[in-house]
Parts: structure tokens; sequence; C-alpha cells
């Protein structure tokens, strides 16, 4: 997929790493020495999906001096990442395929149309292909990690030397009991909460070896860590974990969280965690 142009759509559950699987692609690819530019469609409002993707001019919006260059322009050599393409409006999809499919797009307030010189890799929650009508998108689906232990380890180690260079510390490794207990666990949050119970793990183990109290997936009576020590990655476990029980409405987790609607949407800009990924 990353040797050829065709635009590419990943799909997976949330925080499989369908955003790693994209930069992925545009690194193997023959655009890697262009950008790699990041279109999260969740929490853009409708009404400037189209400005955000596309650019608008200085006449078109009159609070932006000189104008706006949207994703399009800014990836040009490179890559737009697209994440989210099934939660863009109707109108804005059906846009942006046509004016892939003719090879140039058109910023708001401008007639002139630009050429389209960026691969499109969007991530979906769907692996309908249809996003992207009949350009002949190719399509991968990340699955669970639950659904490829074999995965579970080798991504420990690469997150614990990523978290071991962040904190300056020589990573040792991973205790036996720590690496049964790795594979065992369930993995509800994927590979995004592996990521952060380890890069957790490594602020409470400092140079010694990672044991299963610091992985917090210590079995009842064993100590804990403290929610001071744990919260980024407690905060990011209780946000899905709520997330995924109210079908990614905000409102109703927020009262389940007995939380003002705003503190808790700050929460989860906090962790990144997307709630359109929750919903059906």
């Amino acid at each position: 997929m990353a040797r050829g142009d065709a635009p590419v759509l990943i799909t997976g559950p949330p925080g499989a790493g369908k955003a790693h699987v994209a930069r992925a692609i545009h690194s193997w690819s023959s655009q890697a020495s262009g950008p790699a530019v990041t279109f999260s469609v969740s929490g853009t409002r409708e009404l400037v999906q189209s400005r955000e993707l596309f650019g608008a001019s200085a006449s078109a919006e009159p609070l932006l001096s000189g104008g706006h260059d949207g994703a399009l322009a800014h990836a040009e050599g490179g890559s737009l990442i697209l994440l989210g393409i099934d939660r863009l409006a109707a109108s804005v999809r059906e846009t942006l395929l046509q004016s892939l499919k003719a090879g140039r797009y058109r910023r708001e307030g401008v007639s002139e149309s630009a050429p389209v010189k960026a691969r499109v890799i969007a991530t979906a929650r769907t692996g309908d292909a249809s996003l992207f009508g009949d350009l002949g998108a190719s399509t991968v689906t990340v699955a669970a990690l639950a659904d490829r232990p074999e995965d579970i380890l080798p991504l420990a180690v690469h997150f614990l030397a990523e978290a071991a260079g962040e904190e300056d510390l020589e990573p040792v490794g991973f205790t036996a009991d720590a690496r049964r207990c790795l594979v065992e666990e369930t993995w509800a949050g994927n590979v995004r909460e592996l990521r952060e119970r380890v890069r957790q793990a490594v602020k409470l183990a400092g140079d010694g070896a990672i044991s299963v109290e610091a992985l917090v997936l210590a079995i009842d009576g064993e100590d804990v860590p403290s929610f001071k020590e744990a919260k980024r990655g407690f905060e990011t476990r209780y946000v899905e974990g709520l997330l995924r029980r109210c079908n990614g409405n905000i409102s109703r987790a927020a009262r389940l969280a007995k939380k003002d609607r705003k503190d808790f949407y700050d929460v989860i800009r906090r962790t990144g965690v997307d709630p359109g990924e929750f919903r059906p």
C-alpha cells in the first residue's frame, strides 16, 4: 500500500494504533520526504470542516488576514492523514472525493482551482471502502490488541525504550511476572492503554525492572501506586471506560462522573481520547 498512490482507509477499534499505521505508511511511501499533515475531524465543527481541509481566501474569512491554507495545501508533496473520514459532513466528504477524482480542489472564496499534490491516508470506525467512492482505496483493518497477543510484548518493549529515553534512563526490562500479566491483560483500551501503562510504569520504577505493581496490573492485596503518580494513565483509562459505557455520549458520561459537562470535556481533551470512536 505504501508504494502505491491510491488513498488508504485504515479501520479498527479505538486505541488500536490506526494513526501510527497511517504515519508508517507515509514513512515507507515515495512521499516520505514530504510532510505528513494530520487533520482530526473529531472536535471540528461541520461549519469549519471545509475551510480546514481546503482553505479559504481573505474575502471568505475576513477575520483571517491573508486567508487560510487548508490541510491539503500544507500536505503538498506528502500525505494528508485524515483522522475520522467517516465523521466528515456528507457534503464535505463528497467535495473531497470529487477533488481527489479530478486532481484539483478549490479554496473557499477562490474561483481558480489548485492541483491536489498530497496522498490521503484516512482512518475510520467502519471498514466501508465506499467512504472513498470509486477511487479504488486500499483498506487495512487494525485488530484489537487482545486479538493479536503476539504483539503485546514487542510493543511493550518498544514503549519501554521510548519512555526510558524521555526520562533519560537506561531501560532494564520487565520482570517475569510483569511479562506474564502483560500477555494475560484484556487491554480494553488497546495499544493506547498499553503505551500509557508502560510510560507510567517507567516513572514509578526508575532505573529498576518494570514490575507488576508499576504496571498497575497488581492483584487484590498488593500495593497500588498513588493516584498522583498514576494520574495520567488513570484519567485515560477512566475516560475510555465511561465513553465506552455511554457509547460516546459526553453528556451522559459527565453525569456518571458527577462532573460539569465542560469540565469533563476538558479532561477528554487532556487525555487525547476521541469520543467519536465509541459511538455506534
